[in-house]
């Protein structure tokens, strides 16, 4: 093992948004952060193969976590995207009902947007709920955004920093990465997305288990140069929220996704029956897309907890590793709100936080050349546009 260095206050593992969210939140309330990807760059996961829909909320469970931690980031979110430069169509969602059942659905999730404080309406010529605090953003803008705000303030961003081993000491958990150095640590924050249990198992923690959940969106360009101002939300179902349609910053719409329970973490294919899945409940949201070949698809894997939706807290076998997974499609929305709850808990283990400080300024995120939801599939070796089945790069 390498010589450990002096004691930092937190190292966060994880450049998913949720990972760039914590360091972000530490850096802003005076903590020492160093935050370690495996990864060559941040937001080549989960997080940059998501919808890139930022949610109000508005049809999450009242009082539970989840929902209280969307809540929140919805108060904290908006001055800080807006400091930061990071673009997001503020465009609104509406869900129509097609059944009586759609339309008992719909009177529920109502209720429920009242229960959490959210703007819905009921559009009184076909009943569908509309919701105009729904948005989308670049999910891997937001997530380099909030990194580079935290170097900024004063943290670090180590890149292909795979952790290998935890070691609990009397003071500190050394952190051992495969190629560098080794780092003492006053608390660690396991915020490693699909692999976070194989991070948790490092310290001995099995109390709960990662699983990919696949889900597959195709892209499409609408003819004659026309957009989509909105995003058309499916009637959920208890498993799923089902298939949407949403625009993109790029101007392309994309719908999805699917919600396919795998083992494999290292699944990033499109399926080819995907296709018959989603296209039919596109097409039947918004009828636009009738006949246009989708120009390109990716998959995503959201890591849902077995038995379990986020699991945040203290380890049992270490107070000082607080364990952040089992964020599944909601991470994106509620990462800010995830990583404000994160830094509350710190005290409890001996680390002083200060308020949230204002943004810090730094100079705008690049526009990146390929889009983002072409730029993980692109990095896993996975053509976007493919399926399986199809020729895939060796």
């Amino acid at each position: 093992m390498n010589s450990p260095s002096p004691t930092l206050p937190v190292v966060v593992i994880g450049g998913g948004v949720v990972g760039s969210a914590l360091l972000y939140t530490l850096a802003h309330r005076g903590v020492d952060a160093v935050l370690l990807e495996a990864e060559s760059a941040l937001g080549l996961a989960a997080s940059g193969t998501n919808s890139g829909v930022l949610h109000t909320g508005f049809d999450s469970t009242p009082g539970e976590l989840e929902t209280e931690l969307i809540l929140r980031a919805a108060r904290i979110r908006p001055a800080i995207l807006d400091a930061l430069g990071v673009p997001v169509i503020h465009c609104g969602a509406e869900l129509v009902p097609h059944t009586d059942e759609d339309a008992e659905t719909v009177a529920a999730l109502t209720a429920g947007a009242t229960a959490n404080g959210v703007q819905v309406e009921i559009r009184e010529s076909d009943g569908a709920l509309l919701v105009p605090g729904e948005s989308v953003s670049d999910p891997v803008a937001f997530t380099a955004a909030l990194a580079a705000s935290a170097v900024a303030a004063g943290a670090r961003v180590e890149l292909d920093a795979r952790v290998a081993a935890l070691t609990p000491g009397e003071d500190a958990i050394v952190v051992e990465t495969t190629d560098g150095p080794s780092i003492r640590a006053a608390a660690v924050v396991n915020a490693a997305g699909l692999h976070a249990d194989d991070v948790a198992r490092l310290i001995g923690d099995d109390s709960f288990e990662i699983y990919p959940r696949k889900g597959e969106f195709f892209v499409f360009e609408l003819p004659d140069g026309a957009t989509l101002d909105r995003i058309i939300l499916p009637v959920p179902t208890k498993r799923t929220k089902g298939v949407l349609v949403f625009p993109t910053l790029d101007g392309r719409v994309i719908a999805g996704p699917t919600a396919v329970d795998l083992d494999d973490k290292d699944d990033w294919t499109v399926r080819a029956e995907a296709r018959d899945e989603i296209l039919a409940k596109a097409v039947a949201q918004f009828p636009a897309l009738d006949g246009l070949e989708p120009i390109a698809s990716y998959a995503g894997l959201r890591p849902a907890g077995r038995g379990s939706n986020y699991v945040i807290g203290s380890s049992e076998k270490d107070a000082r590793l607080i364990n952040v997974a089992a964020i599944r499609s909601t991470g994106l929305t509620a990462s800010l709100g995830i990583a404000d709850h994160v830094a509350e808990l710190l005290p409890a283990i001996g680390i002083e936080v200060g308020p949230l400080q204002p943004p810090t300024p730094t100079a705008p995120v690049p526009v990146a050349s390929t889009p983002w939801w072409r730029r993980t599939a692109e990095h896993r070796g996975v053509l976007p546009g493919a399926v399986a089945g199809e020729d895939q790069p060796s």
